[in-house]
């Protein structure tokens, strides 16, 4: 999905805000931080083919995002660079312009995202690889290349806590639908602001499902306050989540399925700004490695250990490239 993913607890919030992204001015990033640590080739990056490239990499300011941007920017540490991290950036849009207007060299990005929000279709691509291509094939002209998807779908979901949902028993959006018909004012829903507004977020989703929520039963709020709402407190029955969550699991909630294939597919894949890759075109052969072994199962498990376990993001995104031998420790 996503896309827009903006959660983070507000300890690695504030950690992350302070050793990277301080600022921006217009759509040109101000500052970043180097990328220091000594790590070498495992399967990729054997003979440092990026020696002498100096590369940023970016992201948006969700864990997942995070933690996937500096798996590129250790790759591409590994290979030979030297990288500046701006990781962390807000939101969406704006990471995707550092991408588009060069500040930045590469990031992950989810198809989903820029076919609706990016490009401005209304109806997403039911097969995820044609998505993938329609995406690839518009984005060239605004200097953009994508390198091939991953698995891992990062799309939206609702969620409620078994204790709610052992009173409505709801499983699928259709099912929300008919209670918001039925009693509108069970419905309380807990979402960030994005989806709140964006045609693939919920105005989207009550049209596909014929559902028209209260706006006073919408309240709008950090991600990472959702989960917490959603399970602990009465103001909302539900919550916007997002599939590759691990708090999903650890907060063992129930999500809804999208019976109607609403939400588009969200699978991650690298955008690179389409200069970078014509000047070091191994770039493709360092991360179709990677991407290739990225699902939604290991997002939630990396994305738990962060907005679960309290890690940081990179030390999870260096540990688990190091255990799946992609890098070394120098």
């Amino acid at each position: 999905m996503r896309y827009v993913r903006t959660a983070l607890s507000g300890a690695v919030v504030l950690t992350l805000t302070l050793t990277g992204l301080t600022g921006l001015t217009g759509c040109g990033l101000k500052s970043g931080s180097p990328m220091v640590d000594d790590v070498a080739p495992g399967s990729v990056g054997r003979g440092e083919p990026l020696k002498g490239a100096s590369l940023t990499v970016a992201s948006k300011n969700f864990s997942e995002n995070i933690i996937l941007g500096h798996m590129i920017g250790l790759i591409f540490k590994a290979a030979g660079a030297e990288v500046l991290d701006r990781t962390n950036l807000p939101g969406s849009i704006s990471a995707r312009q550092a991408i588009v207007g060069g500040d930045a060299d590469a990031m992950y990005d989810y198809t989903g995202t820029a076919w609706i929000t990016y490009q401005g279709n209304q109806k997403p691509i039911v097969n995820p690889q044609e998505q993938w291509q329609a995406v690839h094939n518009a984005d060239l002209k605004n200097g953009v290349t994508w390198l091939p998807q991953s698995t891992l779908d990062n799309t939206y979901t609702l969620a409620i806590s078994k204790r709610n949902n052992a009173k409505y028993k709801l499983k699928t959006m259709s099912d929300l639908a008919a209670l918001s018909q039925k009693d509108p004012s069970a419905v309380t829903l807990c979402v960030e602001n994005e989806f709140a507004s964006r045609e693939d977020g919920l105005p989207g989703l009550e049209k596909a499902y014929g559902m028209k929520i209260p706006a006073g039963n919408i309240k709008k709020m950090d991600a990472g306050i959702i989960y917490t709402q959603v399970l602990k407190s009465d103001s909302c029955l539900l919550g916007e989540a997002y599939t590759t969550d691990g708090r999903i699991k650890a907060m063992d909630l129930d999500t809804l399925a999208d019976d109607k294939h609403f939400f588009p597919n969200y699978n991650a894949a690298p955008e690179i700004h389409s200069a970078t890759i014509l000047k070091w075109p191994a770039i493709a052969g360092l991360l179709n490695p990677l991407s290739a072994r990225l699902t939604t199962q290991i997002a939630q498990d990396l994305n738990a250990k962060v907005d679960v376990e309290g890690e940081d993001p990179h030390t999870v995104a260096k540990d688990w490239l190091i255990e799946q031998g992609f890098i070394k420790n120098g």
